[in-house]
């Protein structure tokens, strides 16, 4: 079950669930890669450290989503879809700007056998 998350509320939602996220890219071959990264709210973006494959993976194919996993099984994980852009920070080396799109609380639905 999904339950939409408006920009405006985005920050907030992401002071509750903390710095810490998964950074989902997909490299040219289709691959995904996730990694996990540690985000600050900057200017209406999100911003995150990045790796080589990482920053690759963003220059060919902006798509990336984050996942900020559920506290607790059974309560709301964040998923928050957008397009990155990769910069050189002289002080940080790679960082990745997302630019939020769309963002959802949700709740895993539980395997049956």
């Amino acid at each position: 079950m999904s339950v939409p998350v408006s920009l405006d509320e985005l920050p907030e939602q992401i002071a509750g669930f903390g710095p810490h996220a998964y950074l989902v890219t997909v490299g040219d071959d289709g691959r995904p890669k996730v990694t996990s990264v540690s985000v600050i709210w900057q200017e209406m973006r999100l911003k995150a450290g990045a790796g080589r494959r990482t920053a690759q993976n963003v220059r060919g194919n902006g798509q990336v989503a984050l996942l900020w996993p559920a506290p607790v099984p059974g309560e709301h994980a964040l998923l928050v879809d957008g397009q990155g852009a990769v910069e050189d920070d002289p002080d940080s080396g790679l960082v990745i700007f997302i630019q939020p799109a769309k963002a959802v609380l949700h709740v895993t639905t539980p395997a049956r056998a």
